[in-house]
Formats: C-alpha cells, structure tokens, sequence
C-alpha cells in the first residue's frame, strides 16, 4: 500500500485543496489491482505506466527515478514490480502510455544500481528521493542531492548514437540523443535531437568512458552531498544551457523544489473542494496533477510556446475538453502547435508524436480537438488556417510516399467512395491495420467536428457534404442486431454473434463497446436501437460487467443515461466505477492512463459533469464527489458547485430548476452556481 503521510485525513476537508506533500506519484505505477481490468484488458493493456515525476504543467521533460536503461517501445522508464533502482531519468515518455522513451538520458548514483525497496521512497509533484538521493526540478531542468561521489551518466538509447562531451574546463558534461520514429518511418532519424548540459556541485576527479554512450564519473573529497544541475532542450546545447541558468541559477535545492511546491499550488487551485470522502480527495487530485502532464511543450524558455507528443486518440474524449476549462489561453497555443505541424508538413496530424507523423491510432481527431477549442470560444490559434489543414485531412489523400511516411487519413478513398470502411480494405500503412468499423465510427464523428468548423470557416458545400458524412455511422451498425459490426464491400453484414467479442475490425474493444461510439447523434442512435433496448443494454453494460474502463472508447458510456432521462441511472454507474477503477495504491488505474486520458475522467466525474461530445459545447450531468467545488477560471470568474442532500434528486443552474440534465460551456464561464439536490448515498 502507499503510504498516507502525517497529515490526518479528516483535516484535509476542511481547506480548499489537498497539499501538494499529500499526493503521491506513484499511483497507477503497477498492474492494476481492479477487479475488472482483465475482463477485457491483458499484459500492457492492464498497467498504468505512468511515471512518478517531478516536472511543471505541461513540462518538457518528466525527471523521474528509472527502474531500466531501455528505451524501447512499451517499455516505462519505471516500473512498480521492479527490483532494482536505477537512479533518475530526463525522461520524454508518454505519461501512462505504451509508446517509447525518447532523446533522454540518466544520472546513476553509485554507478551501479541497488535493489528497490519502496517503504523508503517518498514521490510528490515537487520531490522525490530514494536511499539518500534526492530530487526536484521543474519543466526543463533539474537539481539531484546525492549521497554519492561517483556516478554514472549516459544516454537511454537503443540506436548507441548519442554523443557526450566533457569540457574539463568548464566541469560539465554536453551531450546530445539523437531522437528516433517508431510506428511509420520506424527507427529513422526524426530529425532533431534532445540535447543535454550537466554541471556539478563538487570538482571532477576522473571521467571514465564506458562504451560510446556512458561515463562513469568520480568526484574529490569535500563537505556536503553532491549536487548536479541538468537541463534539456529539442533545439541546442546552447538553448539547454539558457533553459539550465533561467530555471536553476543558482544551487540551492531547498529553494527550487520549494517554487516548484508553490508551482503546483497554484495549478490545482484552480479547483477547491470541501466535504467529500478522504480517499476521493486524494486520488481528486492526483488525478488533476496527472491531467496536467500532456502535451508537452517542446519550446525552450522566452521561445514562442510549441507542444508536441498529442495521444489525440485518447486525450480528445477528456483531456483537451478539461484544458479549455482550466486553460483555456494555453489551449489556443496547443491548437497553434498542431497549425504549426500543418504548416511544416503540409498535412495536420493524426496521432502527432516525437515531432513526426504517425499513424498510430484512429481516427483523425486533432479536428475534434480544434473543433472543441473553437465551439468554446477559443481564438488565441490561426482558425482559417487550422480549417484549411482539418479539410484538407477530409477530402484528400497524399501521394504514396507521404502516405506511408503518416500523412493524411487511412484509407480514405474507399470509406468516401462506400460511406465505410469494408472488410476487404486491410488499411495499410498503419499501426493497427484493419479496424475497419472503428475506423468508420470514428471518422462519421471526426467529419461532424470538421462540420462545425466548415459551418463557420469555410463553404456551404463542405458543411453539407460533412454534415451527411456525419451519419456514416449508420453503415456499420446492423439493422438485424442493432449492434455495430464488420461489413462486407458488397453491402451484407458479417453473420457471427461477436459483440462480445474481440475481432479485427474493432481497436482494442470489442463491437458491444463501440456500438456506443456516436457521440455526435446519441439521439439517432437511441431511435435506431429503440429507447427501451438502449436502456436494457446500457444496464447490462454494468451488471453483467461488459463495461471497459481501462481503455478509452467506451469512457461516456455511463452518462447516456441522461440521454433517456434516467439520471440516476447515470449517477450510479459513475459513482460505481469511480468506486471500482480507481483507487490510491499503486495498480490504482484499470490500465494506461494515456497522457492523463483516464485521469481527466476522474478530474471531470468527480465535479459532476463530464464532455460527452467534444466539439459540441454541452456536458452531460452526473454526481459531483464534493459537496462544494469552485473553479477558479483564467477570466477571474468562479464556478461554483454544490450538492445538497434532499429527497428527490434535482439540477438547478442559478435559482433556474433544469429540465434536463445538461449545462453549456457557456454556462461554466460565465460563472453560475450549480446545484444537486439528490439523495447523497455514500
């Protein structure tokens, strides 16, 4: 179990957050401990794989202790059920995904690792140590207070490419890791590199080279421990030394892993909450600081901001969705960051990684992310220009070579010649090939998000033709079974009872889980399974545990309820899996996390409503886990939620009773109160 530190739970309720010493990161480290994880989830679907970091929002790199030198694809730079510890990485993984660590490098004290035992390590936002290593920095750079005089540094890399300089005269260490593609292009140069300075408290002894890729450093006898200062940057050594001499002038510890203490405050007081269950505030926010990791910017300091490392396939559901609430400024600058790909590429991403293309998931979702900022209301991004590149991505296909390198939507032709995706196409050039149905459901939403923009950005034409490609959904769904299935080129549906199954045109679910996947008519879909059998399906969903929420597809499923007026059906299923999915230990998430995917989920279930749709700007209602929550918004204004105990359950916005269980975007910026009146069942 992680250790609850000293304050006393109980008093925890009665201040506006929980303190950022009470968070520990290690939560959703291991193999997940719920119960339903391995219904449907196996080997690395049912592991968190996130990493117990110090970093800033949104921070460039996650300095984080490593259990392994590996840089592989799907390989954590920590991992829970480890023996060893291995010191501490500048680590560019993917928070809680199952991608690849890139252009990193390692600091070992001792230069050999030493077994692990876990009761001694203390992991915060702010701080980490193990067996008298200590460690803080903030979103490019780095102090360590180590027990040691000597130690290993090195480059993680699987390609033996890196170069390490030592300048004797100025007593640090320069370096630079070539950065690597996986999925399309994989293994070739992506074209730029992670470049490192490394400077040190105590005066070098001796440098030893070990290999190409490592050097094994010893220290003089002086007083103290030894302190190293490091620093990264994607443009330069000269630009990490600037990001190095902005961030950590100076050598005191105390003083930045107290401004990053004080960082951290201030990003999880955007949302204060009193009167709610202590474990629940815990893991409340964890979670918000997890939200808080991805995409990471990729700028050095006093640079125009620039982000990269977008899992759109997961973060567009919650993630982004939470952004334009609690972040809105720096939303816009993400929805730049994803012109500016566009701009370089010629073509906007689809799963945009390591500073390439990829064709790693679905989907074409940075239009629902664009689309989601836009419909919000936020304009600090070049909207024409984003438009361009989202059309783009809907009516056309590159040329072979750009296509094979990433570019552009999978098989895009054939779903615009038959309105779907056939299982004849093997869909080529992709990650995950085949996922024929997925893939149909998925591009039917992404095009009504294209719809949106083309409405207010673009021609009356491309709206129409998008607006109809919006319903595309209604081609993979079989009228016999009113279920979503595999579907012949020559019209006729697969004859197999699979809903339940795993098959190859569903991504990683199963066609039970997709059938619910039309976020952008959930009342057509009702219409066409009849709202007695949507009703019946959704509560099979959780009382004969076909529901999934280790994996993102189906994470709205529980708040359609509110689509058939049973809200408190909703509540339920919410309170349910909040109850069964997460939890404060380590194996506390029911799979990858993916970039603060599932984290965003708890952040929105937890206040009560959640993005069923991204791009539209309506929020579903649920069940609030506090009895008072203010959200302190970048325009100055407060929206306030409450829940009360009463006999029947109702919403009210303001003194307005509401007649569904709905509010708009506009509602939460404009400052309104919120309130439950339910009968709280804890």
């Amino acid at each position: 179990m992680i250790k609850i530190m000293s304050i006393a739970l109980s008093a925890l309720l009665s201040v506006g957050i929980l303190p950022v010493r009470e968070i520990d990161t290690r939560i959703g480290c291991a193999v997940a401990d719920s119960p339903t994880a391995s219904i449907f989830g196996a080997g690395g679907e049912v592991v968190g794989n996130t990493l117990p970091c110090v970093s800033s929002p949104n921070g460039m790199t996650y300095w984080t202790p490593q259990t392994c030198i590996s840089d592989k694809k799907g390989v954590t730079p920590y991992r829970w059920e480890a023996r060893e510890w291995m010191g501490f990485r500048s680590s560019h993984w993917l928070d809680g995904s199952a991608t690849q660590d890139y252009g990193s490098f390692f600091i070992m004290p001792g230069c050999e690792p030493v077994p692990m035992d876990h009761s001694l390590e203390i992991a915060r936002p702010d701080y980490y140590r193990y067996a008298g290593n200590e460690l803080t920095g903030t979103g490019r750079s780095a102090i360590m207070r180590l027990s040691c005089d000597r130690l290993r540094f090195g480059a993680n890399t699987q390609y033996n490419d890196a170069n390490l300089v030592w300048d004797a005269e100025a007593g640090e260490v320069r370096a630079e890791n070539p950065v690597h593609r996986i999925y399309n292009g994989w293994g070739k140069l992506a074209g730029y590199s992670c470049w490192t300075v490394v400077r040190f408290s105590k005066k070098i002894k001796s440098v030893t080279p070990i290999g190409r890729i490592m050097y094994d450093i010893e220290f003089e006898d002086a007083p103290g421990p030894l302190l190293v200062k490091m620093a990264t940057s994607f443009t330069s050594l000269e630009g990490a030394a600037r990001n190095l001499d902005a961030e950590i002038p100076g050598w005191d510890f105390e003083a930045r892993r107290a401004a990053t203490e004080a960082l951290w405050t201030r990003k999880l007081g955007q949302i204060e909450v009193a009167g709610g269950e202590p474990e629940v505030l815990r893991h409340f926010y964890t979670s918000l600081w997890r939200a808080s990791l991805s995409p990471r910017m990729v700028s050095d300091i006093g640079a125009e901001p620039d982000y990269d490392d977008f899992n759109l396939w997961d973060t567009f559901r919650a993630l982004h969705p939470l952004h334009t609430i609690l972040q809105p400024g720096r939303s816009g600058e993400m929805m730049q960051a994803l012109v500016k790909k566009y701009e370089r590429g010629g073509w906007m991403p689809i799963f945009p990684m390591w500073g390439s293309y990829t064709s790693a998931m679905i989907g074409d979702h940075a239009a629902s992310v664009i689309a989601d900022a836009y419909t919000k209301g936020i304009r600090n991004f070049d909207c024409r220009k984003a438009w361009e590149a989202v059309r783009k991505n809907c009516f056309e296909t590159p040329c072979d070579s750009l296509y094979i390198d990433g570019r552009g939507r999978r098989a895009l032709d054939v779903y615009m010649r038959l309105g779907y995706l056939p299982l004849e196409e093997p869909v080529r050039h992709a990650f995950h090939a085949n996922e024929q149905t997925s893939r149909t459901l998925e591009y039917a939403y992404d095009d009504w998000c294209a719809s949106l923009l083309a409405r207010d950005l673009g021609s009356k034409e491309d709206y129409e033709a998008l607006k109809k490609r919006a319903g595309n959904w209604r081609n993979v769904f079989d009228p016999r079974t009113r279920y979503a299935q595999g579907r012949h080129e020559d019209g006729t549906f697969l004859d197999e009872d699979n809903y339940l199954k795993k098959t190859s045109f569903i991504t990683e679910g199963t066609p039970c889980h997709y059938s619910w996947f039309v976020p952008q008519d959930i009342p057509g879909l009702i219409e066409f399974v009849g709202r007695d059998l949507f009703e019946e399906r959704l509560d099979l969903m959780f009382s004969e545990k076909r529901y999934w929420h280790g994996n993102e597809p189906g994470n709205q499923i529980a708040y359609l309820y509110d689509y058939i007026g049973r809200p408190e059906k909703c509540q339920a299923a919410v309170r349910h899996i909040m109850q069964t999915e997460y939890r404060n230990t380590p194996g506390g998430l029911s799979g990858n996390d993916d970039a603060g995917a599932l984290s965003a989920w708890y952040v929105f279930a937890c206040l009560g409503f959640y993005p069923v749709c991204p791009g539209s700007t309506e929020y579903a209602l649920g069940i609030p886990a506090f009895d008072r929550i203010v959200i302190h918004q970048e325009n100055g204004r407060d929206f306030t939620i409450r829940r009360r105990q009463a006999s029947k359950t109702a919403f009210r916005l303001g003194c307005r009773r509401l007649s569904r269980p709905f509010i708009c975007h506009k509602d939460i910026v404009s400052g309104k109160n919120l309130t439950f009146d339910q009968n709280i069942k804890k």
